[in-house]
Formats: C-alpha cells, structure tokens, sequence
C-alpha cells in the first residue's frame, strides 16, 4: 500500500509541476499585482484557519477543506453529516458568508458542496457632473458554489477535487467562470507530520458580461465590451506536524508557502493548542504580505451531544491600514 501511495504521490507531483508552469508561474518581468478578477476567492472564510495564520493546507481536516485543500474531506470522521457556517465582517461593512455540508457516499469517499456569498452595503453612483452622487444606487457582489469530492487511497495518502462555478457582479456589470481546486494530503508517517501540496481556482480567462451606461459632454454613451478578466490562481505547499500527542494534549505546529499568479510568494506559519479534544488556541503569522502587521488568533470551543459535535470557532485578524477583520465560525458533526 506504501508503494501504491508513492507512486500516485510521484504522479501526483509531476503533475502540479506541469500546471503550474503552465497556468500558475509568471512570466520573469512582467507586472503581477491588479492582473485579476474575482478577489473574494482570496478571502479565508472559516475562522479556525485564520487563527493559525492562514497555514492549514496540511492541517485541514474539517469542512474548511472545501476551501483550503478538498483533499482534507476525507479526514473527516465517520459521522454521517458534516456542516459548517462562517461569517466574516471584512473592512468597509463588507461580509462573507460561507454554507458548507459534506456526507460519506462510500467507506472512503466524501462529497461536499458549498456556498460562499460576499456582498457590499449600497453605494451612490458619482460622476464627474456629480461627485456627491446622481441619485442612483448599486451595490457589489460575489458568488462560488462548488462541489467537491475526496477520496482515501490508503491510510496515510488521500486526494480530493472541486469544481466552482464563480460569479462577480457590480452594477450592472457581471462577470462569471468555472474554476477548479485540487489537492492531496500525505502522512509521512513519524509524529503524524503530514505534506500537502494545494491548487485552487485553477482556470481560464474570461470576459465581462452585460453593460453600463455613462454620462459624457457628448451624451449618454454605452459601453458593453469589456476585456478578459484572469482567476486567481494559488498555488500552496504545507507541511504540518504534531509536537505534543499525549495526556489529552496536542500542539500542531504549520507551514506554508503560496505562490499566487497575481502577487508575490508569502509564507504562512501557525500552531494549535488542543486540551481535552475541548478547547483550542491558535496563533499565526503571514510573512510576505503588505498587510502584515500583528500576529493572527484564535480560540476554539467543541461540546459533544449526543446527536453529534458542535464547535465554535473565533480567528482575529488584523491589519496595519484596513483595520480588523472578525471570523466566526460553527461546525458540526451529526451522528
């Protein structure tokens, strides 16, 4: 079973090389940064990740995997229904929500589906004939509905896939896609270190629909063709690993390194505490990026009933000139 594992491993990994220098490594010289669309696909959505600093590609094993590494689904427990909801208050009155469910079809395969949703409050229209507005309103939105699919090889070697339909509208101005994320997870097998290699919104350049109509000295004039918008594409490596597993205790230390195709590479490092299998606390950092600025946290709360488990999670985030940013976050697992 080792050897079956490596081998899918090793394909596995020539594989990523190729789609990454195909679709996720940018051309030396050229400018990166504002080159895509769709910038809510960025947006962590679940709080337990964003305590640990965003490191959690290798860490998943709860239903934030449908985001983080679809391969994560297959850690999941054999309760019969797994859900989870998030809510994130982002800067300027901006909110994500997040609806995710997963079930075990087959004793090694789960499928998932989930719902992410951001919206912004209304907003005037301006223009230069009138700046403190024309009376007219809109508002911005984003959209990803996805289903996903994992799948255990062996003990230690699991893989998963998702496949997004994504949507982003302001005004009357709409752009939509479909995008996919791939993963796998791999217990290297001393200490429960575990290697993961993520790719999300994998996927093909797309136009602009609908149109929008603007005030100009010569009249009203229409504008409906728009260029090409690029997905952002991420690519991940983590590795995880399990310092202290004993007395009811257990202390995960992560790593992670991103190599966005619109930003340049950061890396993520994070821990979780766990007492009891009850309580959790969590901190990380992100190295890297603009915004760093103080170290992210986060607590965690499990109670067990009898229909299931129930966990509450809380992620602190903050940044240097936008402000903080709130996650909240309920699990459950429904026996």
């Amino acid at each position: 079973m080792k050897t079956k594992s490596l081998l899918v491993l090793g394909c596995l990994l020539l594989s990523f090389n190729k789609f990454s220098s195909a679709q996720l490594l940018p051309k030396y010289g050229d400018s990166r940064s504002g080159t895509t669309g769709f910038q809510f696909l960025k947006i962590a959505p679940d709080a337990r990740s964003v305590g640990m600093g965003e490191a959690f590609t290798a860490v998943v094993n709860d239903m934030s995997a449908v985001y983080w590494n679809p391969a994560g689904i297959a850690q999941l427990d054999s309760s019969i229904i797994h859900a989870q909801v998030g809510q994130t208050n982002y800067f300027s009155h901006i909110n994500l929500q997040q609806i995710a469910i997963a079930k075990k079809i087959r004793p090694s395969v789960f499928l998932a589906a989930h719902l992410e949703y951001l919206s912004t409050g209304y907003m005037n229209v301006t223009t230069e004939f009138a700046p403190t507005g024309n009376g007219q309103q809109f508002n911005f939105s984003d959209l990803a509905l996805g289903i996903s699919m994992a799948k255990t090889l062996t003990d230690n070697f699991s893989f998963g896939f998702t496949a997004k339909y994504i949507r982003e509208g302001i005004a009357t101005v709409y752009t939509k896609n479909i995008v996919a994320d791939f993963g796998f997870q791999y217990n290297i097998g001393k200490g429960n270190t575990r290697f993961a290699v993520g790719v999300s919104n994998f996927g093909s350049p797309t136009s602009a629909g609908g149109s929008f109509t603007k005030l100009t000295f010569g009249g009203d004039a229409t504008y409906k063709n728009f260029e090409k918008i690029n997905v952002p594409s991420v690519f991940r490596l983590g590795v995880a690993t399990d310092v202290i597993k004993k007395n009811n205790q257990l202390l995960t230390i992560a790593a992670q390194l991103n190599h966005p195709t619109d930003n340049n590479e950061s890396v993520n490092v994070g821990v979780e505490y766990g007492w009891h299998k009850t309580l959790f606390g969590r901190m990380g950092y992100q190295f890297g990026t603009d915004e760093s600025y103080l170290p992210s946290f986060g607590i965690g709360l499990l109670v067990k009933r009898k229909f299931g488990n129930i966990r509450f999670d809380y992620g602190f985030q903050a940044k240097k000139l936008l402000g903080v940013v709130h996650r909240i976050s309920l699990t459950a697992d429904l026996f």
